[in-house]
């Protein structure tokens, strides 16, 4: 696998160069404390770090090449290339590297604010479905087979990316199903892989702390489409119910669109959505595509249709198409129910955007339940400006809110509770005692800031034909408290709470 200096820096722009191209690359990185003799140190400006100041640990580390995006007076030994971005160049060299990992498999990339967790696991049954061998890069984890990677980000930096990608295919993968984030997407990570596919869910506000507003959270998606499917000849999908997916779709040739706009080319023709499922039939430019999905939710019908427009981009045939949905399995933390023996339905999300609930919660209500109970919170160190809609959304779709702790970070849990307040208040303006939301009749909210404690509260308030819905965590088995990470999952403490009757 050691390739050359040379070798990789082929198809590379560079600004200068300093030292010789024939050093032997043994490996790359990007964290000068994990530095190897004869490899390759990257180096950036980040938002909270500039790994230029650590070029001389990678020197001492034994790195044989630095790629900077400004040169050092000193390096030592170090061959010296610079880059006008060294993330971009990272990317491309770890393409060389793993010897093109994604050339010949079949790659479909899912962006998007909501929506890409489960699409995803739908593409992977039809692809299995159709013997293309998935392997599968996402929030929840990575795997191909049996064998499974812990996901520390949705996308990760290219290094790490390209290297899962050779092994799958090394170990027999035909295709790759990816998320692909917007931070992904703006620091140039994905930039390393031919996509066949891609496929735009939707986009609603988040990570505008990073993004700034929804123009550059745009733009940062638009790259999968505009830039980087353009390079392998890829055909993009889109949700056009959305209406940066049409934006998007007005922007690009050949587009594949999905949604119950009649003008989509992959839009239903009857479809019911019940407690049991959704049923029905959808059209699509290759023929009818029968419909038996155990997905519970009105919004899991885009869900659908972008992953039927992804297969029909594939050129996979209806039959294939159909025996995959029907066999794809329940999506870990997407409306994920926890059997109990209450007479109630319990469920844990990962919503954790004013949008997602809204759209799980109109689902729900959708189901006619006697009560909507809802657990929720919002994350630390991150927009604050989604934490009062999504309290004011939770108030109005639920009878009773019970406000705790998500993922405070470094934040006071309890100052953002109060910005969640802020956005209950405009449909409950009082809040209630734990006696009053116990005998509650009506609609109301409480706060409950230890979110175990919340959960168990929750159970306690269980009645038949009820349901409760933990949002926020989904997937997640842990809890980030200041820069602590505790283990911590919703699903294990909703069936603690029911093993314990409830309250603590």
């Amino acid at each position: 696998m050691n390739k050359t200096l040379q070798q990789l820096l082929d198809g590379i722009e560079i600004k200068a160069l300093r030292g010789s191209t024939d050093v032997v690359v043994r490996g790359l990185c990007y964290d000068s404390r994990r530095v190897q003799p004869g490899d390759v140190f990257f180096a950036w400006r980040g938002r909270q770090q500039d790994g230029h100041r650590y070029l001389a640990d990678a020197v001492r580390g034994g790195a044989a090449v630095l790629v900077v995006e400004e040169a050092p007076a000193e390096a030592g030994a170090a061959t010296v290339v610079v880059v006008a971005d060294s993330r971009r160049a990272m990317a491309l060299m770890a393409r060389t590297f793993h010897e093109d990992p994604s050339q010949g498999l079949a790659v479909v990339g899912v962006t998007g604010t909501n929506g890409k967790t489960t699409t995803t696991y739908l593409l992977e049954a039809i692809l299995q479905e159709a013997s293309l061998a998935p392997a599968v890069i996402g929030t929840v984890n990575y795997r191909f087979g049996g064998e499974i990677h812990n996901a520390p980000h949705t996308t990760p930096e290219a290094v790490e990316l390209l290297a899962t990608v050779a092994g799958f295919r090394h170990q027999g993968a035909r295709s790759l199903v990816m998320e692909v984030s917007s931070h992904a997407l703006d620091q140039y990570r994905a930039d390393g892989i031919r996509f066949g596919v891609g496929v735009f869910t939707n986009l609603t506000p988040e990570h505008l702390d990073y993004h700034g507003d929804m123009d550059s959270y745009f733009a940062s998606k638009l790259r999968l489409f505009a830039e980087l499917l353009p390079q392998s000849g890829g055909r993009p999908v889109a949700n056009i119910d959305d209406s940066y997916g049409r934006r998007l779709a007005a922007m690009l040739p050949n587009v594949l669109t999905c949604g119950r706009s009649p003008e989509a080319h992959v839009r239903p023709e009857q479809l019911s959505v019940t407690l049991h499922g959704i049923h029905g039939t959808v059209h699509t430019p290759v023929g009818t595509v029968s419909v038996a999905s155990r997905l519970v939710g009105d919004y899991n019908v885009e869900n659908l249709l972008g992953a039927i427009g992804a297969a029909v981009a594939l050129n996979l045939p209806p039959a294939v198409i159909e025996r995959g949905i029907a066999g794809a399995v329940a999506v870990p933390g997407r409306l994920e129910p926890v059997e109990n023996d209450r007479g109630a339905v319990l469920l844990v999300d990962y919503a954790h955007t004013g949008d997602a609930l809204d759209r799980v919660l109109q689902a729900l209500q959708a189901l006619s339940p006697k009560r909507i109970l809802t657990v929720f919170g919002c994350g630390g160190d991150r927009d604050p400006r989604k934490r009062p809609v999504m309290g004011e959304v939770t108030a109005r779709r639920s009878d009773i809110a019970i406000v705790t702790s998500d993922n405070p970070r470094t934040e006071d849990p309890l100052a953002i509770i109060d910005m969640i307040r802020g956005g209950v208040a405009a449909i409950h303006p009082r809040e209630w005692t734990r006696q009053e939301a116990s005998a509650a009749a009506g609609r109301g909210y409480v706060v409950i800031p230890d979110r175990r404690e919340a959960i168990r509260f929750a159970v306690d308030l269980l009645r038949p034909g009820d349901v409760l819905l933990v949002a926020g965590k989904g997937h997640e088995d842990y809890q980030i408290l200041g820069t602590t990470r505790i283990h911590f999952d919703d699903r294990e403490e909703l069936r603690a709470a029911l093993a314990a009757g409830g309250t603590l």
